[in-house]
């Protein structure tokens, strides 16, 4: 009973979080197994859970770029960014003199997922503002221009996040680097030295330029085409940049994209026709396979079974096992983590997370994870056992999907829950 009151204390004072909520902490470490008792017979009920309101404002990055899953469907992701000027008030000097040879987006690489393949880029001026203090979600949009500022003829660039990119005689971290209209550019210079206000602040410029749309406008892809990339746009290698000249002498200014910018990600996923859509419609094929993809689909573990232990029995481990379908050299590679969490009751609107990550074994070709204190609050009935919902770690800026063996999946391994406890 002890150790009830203190498992729901904990809960208590973490369902006061509106966000991230962490579902206990160990009871016991891992050692005191004592003579606790081993099963393993548990039957796992296992399908997908449908997210269709899901915040990416301000993320630790973007994604951009468009594939067509076998399994998941077409999936397709833009994003929206303001810019700000990297010092108020730039002398340009006499603007007549200036000749601009170049304007270029800069994007540093923080990932990718899918294939290495060419794509069609376009970006867009924004004709609506973004604000920090406004909430984005992967459906939201804004209005924006209807001519793309990337010059004809340029738009198709093939991405390459392998290899340092050469800018001049530098040799930086990997880039997608965008051409764009070098009469943006000389917009810019004239306004910035026509004595109006427009770059004497942040806010002024922000009010003028409210910032861009970068997409992709791909061709039809067929299965298993494309990739999708991740950009840090706080990083100080992403900005915006005119390359100009002067008297002769090479000159550059800089537009920065940071943490003090709102920006979001935009996300379809097609899933007409698809796997996911089947088990959405027929829940029992979940048994087979089930699926979890960032953006959208998480997966769910409800383990029945549980409710035949008492208030009286103490767990010492519960380690879950969740085989997956994967092979070697496939070009979408399971991430490293995924998350466990549940509902504090049925009626719940919010998920806790259980403070717990699953591991990813490339030689089991598994996730794995500890989930004693999930177990244990269960039992001491201080949260019903609505079941585990399971999501890629970066679920709101990846495009990471993984596919699940089910009880029933004509595959060797299935997944499992192992608990070992004792009666007290």
């Amino acid at each position: 009973m002890r150790y009830s009151l203190l498992l729901l204390l904990a809960l208590s004072l973490l369902a006061c979080k509106k966000k991230d909520q962490m579902l206990g902490k160990d009871l016991l470490g891992s050692n005191a197994i004592l003579n606790g008792i081993t099963t393993d017979t548990f039957y796992l009920a296992t399908s997908v859970v449908i997210e269709d309101s899901i915040i990416t404002d301000n993320s630790a990055n973007v994604v951009l770029g468009s594939y067509n899953d076998p399994k998941f469907g077409q999936f397709t992701s833009s994003f929206y960014t303001q810019i700000r000027l990297a010092g108020v008030n730039p002398n340009f000097g006499d603007a007549s003199s200036i000749i601009v040879d170049s304007f270029v987006l800069g994007l540093e690489y923080a990932g990718y997922y899918g294939a290495l393949s060419a794509q069609h880029f376009e970006v867009f001026e924004l004709t609506d503002a973004l604000s920090n203090d406004s909430t984005y979600y992967q459906f939201s949009t804004k209005a924006h221009s209807n001519t793309s500022l990337i010059p004809a003829g340029n738009e198709i660039i093939t991405p390459d996040p392998l290899n340092y990119t050469i800018i001049g005689d530098d040799s930086v971290q990997a880039q997608l680097r965008i051409p764009l209209d070098t009469n943006l550019a000389k917009q810019f210079i004239t306004e910035a030295t026509s004595g109006s206000s427009t770059f004497a602040s942040n806010a002024n410029f922000q009010s003028y330029f409210k910032g861009l749309l970068v997409q992709t406008n791909n061709s039809p892809q067929a299965a298993g085409q494309g990739g999708v990339f991740y950009f840090n746009l706080n990083d100080p290698g992403t900005k915006l940049t005119i390359y100009y000249r002067q008297g002769g002498v090479a000159k550059t200014y800089d537009f920065l994209m940071n943490s003090t910018c709102a920006d979001f990600s935009h996300v379809d996923v097609n899933r007409s026709g698809s796997a996911v859509e089947q088990v959405i419609n027929n829940p029992s094929l979940g048994l087979q396979e089930f699926y979890a993809q960032a953006f959208g689909v998480r997966a769910k573990v409800v383990i029945p079974g549980l409710n035949q232990f008492t208030e009286n029995q103490l767990i010492h481990r519960a380690e879950i096992h969740l085989p997956i379908q994967y092979q070697l050299g496939s070009k979408y590679k399971p991430g490293s983590n995924v998350t466990f969490a549940t509902k504090k009751t049925a009626a719940s609107q919010g998920y806790i997370n259980t403070g717990v990550l699953g591991a990813y074994s490339e030689s089991k070709k598994e996730y794995a994870a500890d989930l004693k204190s999930y177990v244990q609050a269960v039992i001491n009935q201080d949260i019903e056992n609505t079941g585990l919902i399971v999501s890629p770690r970066f679920f709101v800026n990846s495009s990471e999907r993984i596919i699940f063996n089910g009880p029933n999946t004509i595959n060797k391994m299935r997944p499992k829950i192992i608990i070992t406890y004792t009666d007290f």
